[in-house]
């Protein structure tokens, strides 16, 4: 009887021949990395190797820079966190100048990692320039008239993104124009056609990497809504098109990200993460693959691709794991333990082979294959005994408008900046430090840099109304704010 070769000796044989083909030169140095990096070896020996602490909340937002060197993080204390990943070392902090929980913290490319952009529960889009010192410069962009959980930066622009917030309005940025935001539309109901329709609250947008004038937004319903910023008339939200599950399902949508090879997953409130082809999407869409296992009922959550080809899909869930699935099969790999609580973020390195995790812990996780030996299969029924997490994000009494915003109760407190400086020594290897202090922050020190009373687009409180469907200049021309020249690409 001959004996099988098995799925790891077979993967072993592949990776010296392809380092073979390398040293004799049939194999592009590139090539050669992108095998590696999507070796499902690596994902399987993915293990923690730092925790970062410096925040004292939930960490709500991960980001790296364009070169990868540094990941960018956004907390319920309403700090922007600049980190050293590679040392698990703080490089600098400020204050984001919000009144609500930072959802979103990115560097715009091209711009010598100096110009952040950073939405938030307020409902906010700011502007913040990094000075040398390590200090920020922050200005009020725009302000939807609700929580506003995701910004969309288009693939190698440094002056051009997107916005979108629960009161359903999707905003542009162009950073060298005087008026640097414009309101594009108001996302409302499609089976109401009228301006009074149900507005849709808007929790994800995501640009296509291949066409960056083609971008999809979904929230309180069960559509995605795909947009053409070629086709797109103003005074209308009118998707180019848009399409839900086969099943007819009528789940909320909580995460989008597209791949390079016409892809689009969508993860629902819920329920699972559906993998859609992007050619298809107009007429005879199909759901290509379906990821399930993860739980997704709390709090907002992404998803994301891993790997140099999209090879794999993440996602957190309630019950405190990272999920990594193979993405053409739907096979999950891995259930990561990263929280005591809820995974919210996985946000992969652009590069290398790691991730970041992060949740309702106020640390940051750093994942590198440092595992001696390939983890275990995933065995669903163990992840499932892991039961409802003792973790209540909202009342259900009030689900609409609680579930997605916290409170700001630190206004009125003092802001300790000591507590960020790189003197504070965490000891890295305690799992269960507690963050007994005063969690208060004052704004005092942001009133001469920005002004917090500019209301861009004023109409937009009466949006929830349907009185404003249509395009609008945001701008806030207070001789105190940065001139928009400074966010202007070198």
């Amino acid at each position: 009887m001959k004996k099988r070769v098995g799925t790891k000796n077979r993967s072993g044989a592949k990776s010296i021949l392809n380092l073979w083909q390398r040293e004799v030169g049939d194999l592009a140095p590139k090539s050669f990395s992108n095998l590696a990096r999507a070796s499902e070896d690596l994902v399987l020996r993915l293990g923690i190797t730092k925790k970062l602490k410096k925040h004292r909340g939930c960490v709500n937002a991960l980001s790296f820079s364009t070169d990868g060197d540094i990941l960018v993080s956004g907390s319920d204390d309403r700090m922007v966190i600049m980190w050293n990943w590679e040392d698990g070392l703080m490089k600098s902090s400020f204050h984001s100048a919000h009144f609500g929980n930072v959802f979103q913290a990115r560097f715009m490319p091209y711009t010598d990692d100096r110009t952040m952009i950073t939405c938030a529960a307020d409902g906010e889009v700011r502007g913040h320039i990094l000075m040398e010192d390590g200090s920020a410069s922050t200005k009020m962009l725009a302000k939807h008239a609700g929580p506003a959980h995701k910004i969309a930066i288009e693939p190698g622009s440094p002056c051009n993104f997107y916005s979108c917030g629960e009161d359903g309005a999707v905003m542009h940025f162009d950073l060298r124009k005087k008026h640097v935001a414009k309101k594009l539309f108001v996302c409302r109901c499609l089976e109401d056609v009228t301006n009074n329709a149900p507005i849709v609250r808007l929790r994800a947008i995501a640009i296509d990497p291949r066409d960056p004038n083609v971008f999809a937004v979904a929230g309180s319903d069960e559509k995605v809504r795909i947009y053409d910023i070629r086709k797109y008339t103003p005074n209308s939200g009118c998707p180019t098109y848009h399409f839900s599950p086969p099943d007819g399902g009528s789940a909320e949508i909580t995460g989008l990200a597209f791949s390079d090879a016409n892809e689009l997953l969508v993860s629902y409130f819920g329920d699972s993460i559906h993998l859609f082809l992007r050619d298809q999407l107009q007429d005879n869409y199909i759901v290509h693959q379906v990821y399930k296992g993860h739980t997704n009922m709390e709090t907002v959550k992404g998803v994301s691709f891993l790997g140099p080809n999209c090879e794999y899909v993440a996602s957190g869930s309630d019950c405190g794991r990272a999920f990594i699935w193979r993405k053409r099969d739907g096979v999950l790999l891995r259930a990561m333990e990263g929280d005591k609580s809820v995974v919210n973020c996985i946000e992969p390195h652009p590069f290398a082979s790691m991730i970041a995790t992060s949740g309702i812990e106020s640390n940051i996780k750093i994942w590198t294959p440092n595992l001696t030996e390939p983890a275990s299969p995933v065995n669903l029924d163990e992840v499932a005994e892991v039961g409802i997490v003792n973790w209540i994000a909202f009342d259900d009494s009030d689900t609409d408008d609680d579930i997605f915003w916290v409170a700001d109760n630190y206004a009125d407190d003092e802001f300790d900046t000591d507590m960020y400086s790189d003197d504070d020594d965490d000891d890295e290897d305690d799992d269960d430090d507690e963050d007994d202090g005063d969690d208060s922050f004052d704004d005092e020190d942001d009133e001469s840099i920005y002004d917090d009373d500019a209301d861009c687009n004023d109409d937009q409180q009466d949006n929830n109304n349907g009185s404003d469907n249509g395009g609008g200049n945001c701008d806030n021309d207070n001789p105190d704010d940065i001139s928009r020249d400074d966010f202007r690409a070198a």
